[in-house]
Parts: C-alpha cells; structure tokens; sequence
C-alpha cells in the first residue's frame, strides 16, 4: 500500500525524524495505518557522536542515514520533506511550505534545540551543536580560528583564537572538552608544526557543582579527574556573566580572552506553533499523560525530548535521552493499534538502562543500575553500544575503522575547511 493510494486506514503523521518518529514508524509496519513523517531534513541524525563530526574526526554522512531509505520495505510508509509551520487541531491538519496535511492522529516528535534562557548575546555569539549543519560550522570556526592564529602577530589574538570554552558540563559539554583536548595533546602539532600543545587552552563551564549531575557522584568525580589529566581548566559552580565575541566573563571573576565559546548548557522543546500555551511546561515541552496523549486532545501525542510525561510517579517527565524517545515510540505504537481496536491504551513505564559517557581516548564512566565503573572497560562498552545504535551497517562500518584509525594513530580525521565559516549565513539553520 502506497499513501497514493486509496486507503480506508487511519493516517499517522509523524512529525520529526529522529529516535522516537523513527521508532514509531517502524512499529507500525504491516498494522492498518498509513504512516507518513514529515521533516525539514531528508536524514535522521545520530546526535550523541555530532562532537566528532564538529572535531572532525568522522564524516557527517557517518552519522546521518537517508530516512526514506530505513523504510524502502515498508509499504504503508512515505515521507515528506518539509518544514511544519503550525498545528491545526480544529480541523486536524498541521501547516506546512508545501501545503496542508491531513491527519487522523499526530505524532509530535520534534525533538529539543539549544536553550540560551533568553540571552539574546549568547544566542548570537557562541556555538550550538545541535544538528550536522551546526556541527560543521563549529568545525569550520575551529580550524579556521587555528590557521589564523599561526599568521597572527599579536599574542594577545593568538590566545582569543586558541582558547576554547565549552559551557555545559552535561554528556555533551563533557565529550566536547575532551575531544578538544585531545585534539590539542595529539593532533595540534602534528598537523601544525608552527604551534605548540602550550598555546591551546581548553576550559569547562558548569553552572551547578557536579559535572554530569545526571549521573552519580563517582561518575561526575572521575569525568573532572579524566578531564583534568588530559589538561581541560574546569570550572563549577559558575554561569556566564557576559561574552563580547573576544571575552568571555564568568560570575566567579575570571575573564578569558576567546574568540570560540561552545555551548552545550542547555535544551528546550522544539515544536511547531498551535499547542496551546497553558500545555507547554518546564523547557518548552509539551505536556502528556501516561499515553503520551497531549493534554486535552484525544488524537495528538508527543514522544521524546519534545514530551514531558507528567504522572504522580514522573512529575517532572523523563529525560531527554535517545532511550526514552526509542521507548516511548515503541509503546506508542502499541496504543494507536489498541485505539483503532477499541481497546484501553496501556500507560508507558520508561525503563533506564544506565547512563554512559566518554571523555577520551580509554576514558569513559558507566552507571549501570547499581554499578558504577570507568576507564578503558567503560570506554568499550560506550563505544559498542554507539556503534550499535547506528541506523546501517554501513554507518557502523566507516565510524568503527574511522575510530580504529584514530585509536592506533592518535591523528585521525581529515579537518578540511569545505566551507568557510559565516556567522551571518550559517548560524540561521
């Protein structure tokens, strides 16, 4: 069954392509429903590795796979590239530039952007890593800032060019600064013969007093022992008090001279307009039942990091993590085929599996249940389970002799400006 074809079954639009649509739409496969998503890209991303593609360790193609691809098999599916400009619920349509679409249920499974908590100045001048179009930009803005510093004649620019700050000391903040130091340990030199490991600086800003305040404290403990080693300045307990574009000022007093402050202190719910306001709870997510059902709609649900599943057992929702999304798709799809049964929808009970995170080269910490652990045997196991959560095989093919290059050499990745970096042009998309 093709969508141009004439179909009596129900039509689920899924809008958004990423853990939890993908999920969802592969649960439907063969079930009485015609499946169509709708997103602005043609490709579904594999957000946690965006910081090797950014430090130009991997490709994006690595890390990004065609959607209509994942389901050449599946008959009841078809795909729309489109950007959703609002929800239309009176009529059950959404809006977008190529037109109206007609739904009998809605799946908002937009995912998160980068929160700047409303700081115009930061928004406009420091470095989102959300998507394979900003990961390149900060890859280019790196490489581009590291050539300049070698023609520089003032030392003063060289240090702007060559400090780096990652505020955020989440999975993602803490990844990124030990890519970026491992860069400077084992990449700067060799791949630039006029500077020494010396003129790089690579410093962490967390706000609140742990690293990885998702994780336990032997984890956040070992990732700032970690992260200390390979040489990364850490500061906690401290927020940004201002950034100029050259200095960077923190609460604690402390200025930095950079021209490259990367952000990864926070995320909000991304969402088309048309949900009402009084819905949208604590990070700009919407909020849901037990069944993922928005709040007074029978017919719109929202999975993954957009959803906030508030129940008495879960009142701030669940995290915003791959997992969540992938399980919540999953049960959701059960409940759409229970409602056109005219059965009870079962609620969804989010299962953790743990939490991984690597900061480098056989650095990594794990907690898995009741066992914490790190170093090289949680390295391993992070490593496997990113290259398994890969969407092809041919993803996990180029990512693994990629990592094994890198592994073995210390020096992998290509690091070409395709692109030079244009705040003005790039930092819209």
């Amino acid at each position: 069954m093709h969508l141009n074809d004439i179909s009596n079954h129900p039509r689920v639009v899924i809008i958004g392509g990423g853990f939890g649509g993908i999920e969802l739409a592969k649960r439907l496969k063969d079930k009485p429903f015609e499946v169509l998503m709708v997103d602005k890209n043609n490709y579904h991303t594999f957000q946690p590795l965006l910081y090797q593609v950014a430090m130009g360790d991997i490709e994006a193609d690595s890390i990004a796979f065609p959607i209509r691809k994942i389901f050449a098999e599946q008959r009841n599916f078809a795909f729309r590239m489109a950007m959703v400009q609002q929800v239309n619920p009176e009529k059950n349509t959404i809006s977008t530039d190529i037109g109206e679409i007609a739904y009998d249920y809605l799946v908002l499974a937009t995912g998160s952007t980068t929160n700047f908590f409303g700081n115009d100045e930061l928004a406009k001048r420091t470095m989102p890593m959300k998507s394979i179009p900003e990961a390149l930009n900060l890859r280019s803005l790196l490489l581009e800032n590291i050539e300049k510093a070698i023609i520089t004649e003032s030392q003063e620019e060289k240090e702007a060019l060559l400090n780096f700050v990652v505020v955020g000391g989440g999975p993602t903040g803490v990844e990124l600064s030990g890519a970026l130091a491992e860069m400077r340990n084992y990449v700067l030199t060799n791949d630039y013969p006029e500077l020494r490991k010396e003129d790089m600086k690579v410093y962490l800003v967390e706000g609140k007093e742990d690293l990885l305040a998702v994780m336990s404290a032997n984890a956040s403990k070992k990732a700032r022992d970690f992260l200390t080693e390979l040489g990364v300045e850490v500061h906690t307990g401290v927020h940004v008090k201002s950034y100029t574009g050259d200095a960077l000022v923190i609460d604690n007093g402390k200025l930095i001279q950079t021209r490259n402050v990367l952000w990864a202190a926070g995320v909000k719910g991304d969402m088309p307009q048309g949900i009402p306001q009084d819905n949208i709870v604590r990070g700009n997510r919407i909020q849901t039942n037990e069944f993922n059902q928005v709040k007074g709609f029978t017919n719109i649900f929202a999975i993954g990091d957009v959803a906030a599943v508030i129940t008495p057992e879960t009142p701030d929702g669940h995290p915003g993590v791959a997992p969540a999304a992938i399980q919540q798709g999953k049960q959701l799809a059960k409940n759409l085929v229970r409602l056109t049964n005219n059965e009870p929808m079962e609620p969804f009970k989010y299962f953790d599996k743990g939490s991984l995170a690597t900061v480098g080269k056989n650095l990594a910490v794990a907690d898995l249940g009741r066992i914490h652990f790190q170093g090289f045997f949680a390295w391993m196991i992070w490593g496997f389970v990113h290259l398994m959560s890969l969407v092809s095989a041919r993803n996990r093919v180029i990512v693994f002799i990629n990592w094994a290059g890198s592994y073995f050499s210390n020096s992998s990745g290509s690091r070409l400006i395709i692109r030079k970096y244009d705040a003005e042009k790039m930092k819209i998309q």
